[in-house]
């Protein structure tokens, strides 16, 4: 695949595709084009494109994969370009060259080993999860808030020492800018890991006390605060990430991390959503059900009422279900919106609403008439529970052949002959 493939247009999906828009796009797009799927003149062409979706969703569904095609393209695939290039697979050089900056073994700042070209070193992103609630989710929202990271010195311009004074090579870690530590992956089992070296922050280097910046105290940094901006668009789901680039902490010698919010859905007490589809529960009276109504049966995420106009002659069932196309949650990017469905439950009076037996008689006038009687050779007249739960159903059945309270005579006596002998 050409250097100047765009992975996203050969998904047909934007940027800031989630991992779920990713593989729906794959899933697609791998059925269009696999070769079993067309004509045998065509299968050549059709494969080398099957082939291209599945790099793509290769790429891009993997987050460190991604986010190296996001900063170098495609040369950070191509294993032809040498030390810099870094092959079709992501090694654990270059996921440490992500996390700390180190890369091929070699010391802090250089890529792909001793001699190899420079390559930029890039910090952790700092992850947060953002509570939102549907509302929110519905119109959309800017959050504007005020976030103290770290800056690279001024002074010192990040060296973390007085002008012309050198540094010394880091006794803890030999200059490696790393070290190696232990960690606990389960129950009695540990493994080795590199981990940023604390004396001298990845940098490989310390000044002594004497020529150490005195702005920064030979950390190379000062902490500042910075007025940031999210904008959360209309219509964004649960586990969607907002990226802010390069707003995480500065290290000196590393291209800045990224913040990353991930959007987490508040429970709403009125609606449900599932995908860009809502529900909700549409409580109305016995009356309404049976004669109609006209009525606002809601208030809607963005303040407005929805009204319902249900006619006479259709009776409304519990359980039944009302689809109002348009009024769910938007598209992003579009102007579609989802559907919201009406759960109908019906309120039935309390017992005792009516008190005079010429409203009964007129109610039984009104009202479809009982089904025909049964006959029987022989009638019982019967009690009954109104309140019975039906998760005493069975509950009596003790014997697992069903003969609950059965109680053989025989086995009885032998029982009990068998415990005189004892």
């Amino acid at each position: 695949m050409a250097e100047e493939t765009d992975l996203y247009g050969v998904l047909g999906i934007d940027k800031s595709a989630t991992q779920s828009e990713i593989k729906k796009a794959y899933h697609k797009a791998a059925l269009q084009h696999h070769p079993d799927k067309v004509a045998e003149d065509k299968r050549e062409e059709a494969d080398s494109k099957f082939k291209a979706v599945s790099q793509a969703y290769e790429i891009l569904y993997d987050e460190e994969k991604r986010h190296l095609y996001d900063t170098h393209g495609m040369s950070a695939f191509d294993g032809s370009r040498g030390p810099g290039g870094m092959g079709a697979e992501v090694d654990l050089d270059d996921i440490l060259q992500q996390m700390f900056g180190m890369g091929g073994g070699g010391m802090p700042g250089m890529g792909g080993g001793p001699g190899g070209p420079k390559r930029p070193r890039r910090g952790r992103d700092e992850e947060q999860q953002y509570q939102v609630t549907l509302e929110e989710l519905y119109k959309g929202k800017t959050v504007k808030f005020a976030s103290t990271k770290n800056v690279l010195c001024s002074h010192c311009k990040g060296s973390g020492g007085k002008e012309k004074a050198k540094p010394n090579t880091c006794e803890r870690c030999k200059g490696q800018g790393a070290t190696i530590g232990l960690r606990s992956v389960g129950p009695g089992l540990v493994t080795q890991e590199r981990m940023v070296c604390d004396a001298c922050s990845g940098k490989g280097e310390v000044y002594k006390e004497k020529d150490r910046c005195k702005k920064c105290k030979g950390k190379g940094t000062t902490s500042e605060k910075k007025a940031l901006e999210m904008y959360i668009p209309r219509g964004a789901m649960q586990g969607e990430r907002i990226v802010l680039e390069g707003e995480a902490d500065q290290v000196p010698g590393q291209t800045p991390g990224d913040i990353v919010f991930t959007l987490v859905e508040e429970e709403h007490e009125v609606f449900n959503r599932a995908g860009h589809d809502l529900s909700a529960e549409l409580k109305i009276t016995l009356s309404e059900a049976l004669t109609g109504f006209s009525r606002v049966v809601l208030k809607h995420l963005d303040g407005r009422g929805i009204h319902l106009d249900h006619p006479r002659g259709k009776v409304l069932r519990p359980g039944q279900i009302l689809k109002v196309p348009g009024e769910g949650m938007p598209h992003k990017k579009s102007d579609m919106k989802g559907d919201l469905y009406l759960m109908v439950t019906i309120e039935f009076p309390e017992d005792g609403w009516v008190e005079d037996e010429e409203s009964y008689a007129s109610l039984q006038k009104v009202l479809p008439p009982p089904p025909p009687a049964i006959e029987a050779a022989e009638i019982d007249e019967v009690e009954y529970t109104a309140d019975a739960n039906i998760e005493d159903f069975g509950a009596g059945t003790n014997d697992p052949r069903g003969n609950a309270g059965w109680e053989d005579e025989d086995e009885e006596e032998a029982g009990g002959a068998q415990c005189a002998q004892q």
